[in-house]
């Protein structure tokens, strides 16, 4: 399975960058530091690569607070490490790891 994002209405993937990022583990669409350019609908569409299938979710919205809750937090670790990652020599092995905080 691979996982992408559409921003708003297809054809308009989420692009990764400094700030976004699509974990192919989970299917996580990652946004650091939100901006007003980054509000909108979200749908995720997982790929099976083997029958070329997609399916979509539904839209998620994302909508900016005004109201200053979400405030300063400690930072936290969001992922479970698996205790061995097997791998064959020669092969790519991607970790990934995501903190949250403030």
């Amino acid at each position: 399975l691979t996982y992408a994002w559409i921003f708003n209405e297809y054809p308009s993937f989420v692009h990764q960058d400094s700030r976004r990022f699509v974990s192919q583990e989970t299917g996580n669409l990652y946004i650091a530091k939100v901006e007003t350019s980054d509000v909108g609908n979200y749908t995720c569409v997982v790929t099976n690569t083997v029958t070329n299938s997609k399916v979509l979710g539904p839209p998620t919205p994302l909508v900016l607070r005004n109201d200053g809750v979400m405030g300063e937090y400690e930072p936290k670790i969001e992922v479970q490490f698996p205790e061995t990652v097997p791998s064959a020599k020669g092969t790519t092995v991607k970790l990934e790891c995501f903190a949250l905080g403030k």
